[in-house]
């Protein structure tokens, strides 16, 4: 169902992840890291996150400060994350806990401010696709509205293939365009052999390319924020910017 936000169009990607917790938001840090370091002004944009915290100047994500953080980014944060919830549970759980329903209104004022004031935007989803945000709106409708190429992070895990592959269905019967898939969190030291071939069928499955395979990190800290050591280097020989035109 189309939510009708009018957003403009603009060079980027859209984060989105098979569930919560695969690391959707070091994924887009890092991606957007790598494009600042390469001279873009890049406008990070996660436009709803739970779990926040209550500050002096307002509620605010830690997740929120990493983007900022990993694209130098000189915007407030409240621009960066227009809503924001306490509560740590699904943004409709939120909203109704917290009698604050998502103000699709200022999503769409921030998102334009980012793109004025950017060459490209990197835009980070909530849990899965099929998140709901109201009872009419799940994540992929508001991904609609962004029409961004869709960067798929996925974690390896029993599930990978089964749950990477349902995304992808659900982002086609969208009519979004997929970049590509990321596995996230990969231990070469204790990857089965489930997790060793997740990838390849994926790709064989649903023709969609695996762009990366990034390694798990225990030196990556979100709130420090710390993008940890192998993190960027497994992701650069990826053309993030080809993958971001329109």
């Amino acid at each position: 169902m189309p939510i009708d936000l009018n957003l403009p169009k603009k060079s980027g990607l859209f984060i989105a992840g098979t569930e919560a917790g695969v690391g959707k938001t070091l994924i887009a840090g890092a991606i957007a890291k790598i494009l600042t370091d390469n001279g873009l002004k890049v406008g990070v944009f996660k436009p709803i996150a739970t779990g926040c915290t209550r500050r002096w100047e307002g509620i605010v994500s830690c997740d929120t400060e990493f983007l900022a953080n990993c694209a130098n980014s000189d915007l407030s944060l409240s621009t960066i994350t227009p809503v924001g919830y306490v509560t740590p549970a699904a943004p409709i759980v939120g909203a109704a806990q917290e009698g604050r329903p998502i103000d699709f209104d200022s999503i769409a004022a921030a998102y334009k401010d980012i793109c004025e004031n950017s060459d490209i935007v990197i835009v980070e989803g909530i849990g899965g696709v099929r998140m709901p945000l109201t009872l009419e709106f799940d994540l992929l409708d508001l991904a609609v509205e962004f029409s961004l190429p869709v960067v798929v992070i996925t974690p390896l895990n029993p599930g990978t293939i089964n749950h990477t592959l349902m995304t992808i269905d659900c982002i086609r019967a969208a009519q979004l365009e997929i970049a590509g898939v990321v596995i996230n969190g990969y231990n070469a030291t204790e990857a089965t052999v489930a997790e060793e071939t997740a990838g390849q069928v994926v790709t064989q499955c649903s023709g969609v390319n695996v762009l990366c395979i990034v390694p798990f990190d225990e030196t990556v800290d979100i709130e420090a924020p710390n993008l940890g050591e192998v993190i960027v280097p497994s992701m650069m020989d990826c053309d993030w910017t080809k993958l971001a035109q329109k």
